[in-house]
C-alpha cells in the first residue's frame, strides 16, 4: 500500500512514516519545516517520496495523492498560545488545508486518517471525557480543530472515510514544543540542574500518551473498516503539573524544588480521556506509562534526545 504523511517530519509524523516504512508500506511525506525537521526522518530519507511544500498548495497535493492509497493527515500549526497571536493564520493552514486534504480524498476515493486534538472540549464538564460530550474550545488552534471536526463530518456525508484521532498529551522521542511541551521544558531544565517552572499552581492534571501507542492509533484507524468516527487517544490516567515536576526532579536526583510562574492563556485545567470506544471497535490500549519513560529518559542520559 501507498501513503501520503502530511506533517511527515513532524513530531508524530515522522513516526508513523517510520511505522509504516517499516512495514513494508510505500509513503509520500509533504511538510514545509515550520515546525517539522528533516533529521526526524533519517533513518528512512532514502526510502520515502520527500515534497517540500505546504498543504495550503492545492495543486501539489494533488500530484501527490492522486496515486495513494490514504493519508495520514498530521500537518498543521499546533501553539495555542501562539494561535492567539496568529488565528487568521491558524484557521488558514488548519481549516483550509485540511479542507484540501478532503476534497482530494473526495475526488480520488481515498481514506483519511487526521489528527484532532481534546482541545476541543475545553474545560471540560465531565471527566473523564467521552467522545460525544460537549465542545468548547478556548483557544484559536482549538477552534480550527472543531472546524476540522465539522469539515469530516460534512466530507463523510459525501461518502469521504474520514477518521479523527482526538490526541491528548502526546509525548516521545522527538517532540517539539508546541506538542506535550511541559515535558520537553521540564527536562531542558533538569538538563541545566535548573528547577522544573510550572505555569499557575501546579494542581492543573493532563492526561499524557506515548507516540507509540498514538502511531498505533493511526494505523489501526487506517486499517480498519470504519468509514467515519472520532476516537479519543489517551490512557485514562492522569498527573498533575505538580507531580510531572517531581517525578522529572526524583528521578534525576537533584536537591531542587520547582518553581512557578503566572499560568498561560487559554491553557485548560483538567484533561482526561475515556477510551472505551476505541478499545471497543479498534481494540487498542496503551502500553507505555509518562512516569516509567520519563525516569528512563534521564538515567540514561537521553535528555537531549527528546
Amino acid at each position: 500500500m501507498k501513503y501520503l504523511v502530511t506533517g511527515g517530519a513532524g513530531f508524530i509524523g515522522s513516526h508513523i512514516t517510520e511505522y509504516l516504512i517499516n512495514r513494508g508500506d510505500s509513503v509520500a511525506v509533504i511538510d514545509n519545516f515550520n515546525t517539522g525537521k528533516e533529521k526526524n526522518l533519517e533513518s528512512v530519507m532514502d526510502k520515502i517520496e520527500f515534497f517540500k511544500g505546504d498543504i495550503l498548495d492545492f495543486e501539489l497535493l494533488k500530484k501527490i495523492t492522486k496515486d495513494v492509497d490514504g493519508v495520514f493527515h498530521e500537518a498543521a500549526l499546533a501553539s495555542v498560545q501562539e494561535s492567539f497571536d496568529k488565528p487568521d493564520e491558524y484557521h488558514n493552514v488548519n481549516a483550509n488545508g485540511t479542507e484540501n486534504v478532503l476534497k482530494l480524498a473526495k475526488q480520488f476515493g481515498i481514506k483519511v486518517v487526521y489528527a484532532s486534538t481534546s482541545s476541543v472540549f475545553g474545560d471540560p464538564k465531565n471527566i473523564p471525557i467521552k467522545e460525544q460530550d460537549e465542545k468548547n474550545p478556548i483557544n484559536p488552534y482549538a477552534e480550527t480543530k472543531l472546524k476540522d471536526e465539522e469539515l469530516a463530518i460534512n466530507y463523510s456525508k459525501m461518502g469521504v472515510s474520514v477518521i479523527g484521532l482526538r490526541y491528548f498529551n502526546v509525548f516521545g522521542m522527538r517532540q517539539s514544543k508546541e506538542y506535550a511541551g511541559v515535558i520537553k521544558l521540564f527536562l531542558e531544565r533538569i538538563k541545566d540542574k535548573l528547577p522544573p517552572k510550572i505555569n499557575g499552581d501546579g494542581t492543573q492534571f493532563r492526561d499524557f500518551v506515548h507516540v507509540s501507542d498514538v502511531v498505533k492509533a493511526n494505523i489501526l484507524s487506517m486499517d480498519s473498516d470504519i468509514k467515519h468516527d472520532f476516537f479519543n487517544v489517551g490512557t485514562n490516567s492522569s498527573v498533575s503539573i505538580l507531580e510531572l515536576a517531581n517525578t522529572v526532579i526524583q528521578a534525576s536526583g537533584l536537591n531542587i524544588q520547582p518553581v512557578y510562574g503566572p499560568p498561560l492563556p487559554g491553557d485548560v485545567q483538567k484533561t482526561l480521556a475515556d477510551i472505551q470506544l476505541i478499545k471497543e471497535k479498534l481494540s487498542w490500549t496503551p502500553t507505555i506509562k509518562l512516569e516509567d519513560w520519563i525516569k528512563e529518559i534521564i538515567t540514561s542520559n537521553r535528555i537531549d534526545e527528546v
